[in-house]
């Protein structure tokens, strides 16, 4: 399995039968949408980095499109128009498959929370995100992680937008996927508590993860203050570093 970060949660996952992308924010430098804070953080439009040089040719062939939720930084119009014109089959939860088909989006398949059903030669399950902590989670609406099983490739668990949850632990303890991905730059909104894992349950996703973690949502939207930097220091005083790989934008890597 080939796994490449393009930007924000923005993955490219190449199997041996299918190239998919997962949550695509194609938009250059801010078009996607405006800032997310105007207070709490210098208000840019969002992303407030563009993608890596690559990123064109990384789109070439791809087959399926995962998408976890509707955020404008989970996807774009710009990546709406891409996947239109490419006529690429969506995966989505059974929430979001109307307002996609409303799009215009090729909806192929719906998946539900904890009901496994067969994507490609894999199995696929919708697992429950909640995207902040206390009230703001309601306003953040409709969130699904996904747990991808092949028989020849390693497990994938994309935990989207999600907090530390029962639901996203039991990931990591039950289902034990080879591979764990984690938003970290937690998101926070002028108002209200953060809306992804502060950096002690991003720590804890790790410890609890029993295989490796890639670490993405960061440096990419005016929200999102956790940097790089800060999630590598606390990795080291942990002694947690060789777990977890963090790509810089156009970084890919293989997994066995």
């Amino acid at each position: 399995m080939y796994i490449q970060h393009l930007r924000n949660a923005t993955m490219l996952v190449e199997t041996a039968n299918a190239k998919i992308i997962i949550d695509p924010m194609l938009g250059q430098k801010g078009q996607a949408a405006p800032p997310f804070s105007f207070i709490r953080f210098k208000p840019r439009r969002n992303p407030i980095i563009d993608l890596p040089e690559q990123t064109e040719s990384s789109l070439d062939d791809i087959t399926h499109c995962l998408v976890t939720h509707l955020h404008p930084d989970h996807l774009d119009k710009t990546a709406e128009n891409f996947l239109r014109s490419s006529d690429i089959p969506v995966i989505c939860s059974i929430r979001d498959a109307n307002i996609l088909e409303s799009r215009g989006l090729k909806v192929a398949q719906t998946i539900d929370y904890w009901k496994p059903s067969h994507f490609l030669s894999a199995k696929i399950t919708g697992i429950p995100a909640r995207h902040g902590y206390g009230s703001v989670a309601k306003r953040m609406g409709n969130v699904m992680g996904f747990y991808v099983q092949w028989p020849n490739e390693p497990s994938l668990y994309l935990s989207s937008d999600t907090i530390y949850t029962e639901d996203v632990h039991k990931v990591l303890t039950e289902l034990k996927p080879d591979i764990s991905v984690v938003a970290c730059g937690s998101a926070r909104l002028d108002l209200y508590k953060p809306i992804l894992m502060h950096m002690q349950d991003i720590l804890k996703f790790v410890k609890n993860a029993p295989g490796r973690v890639i670490a993405n949502h960061m440096e990419a939207l005016n929200h999102c203050p956790t940097k790089r930097q800060d999630l590598k220091r606390a990795l080291e005083k942990l002694e947690l570093s060789d777990k977890v790989w963090i790509p810089e934008d156009g970084d890919g890597r293989i997994f066995n």
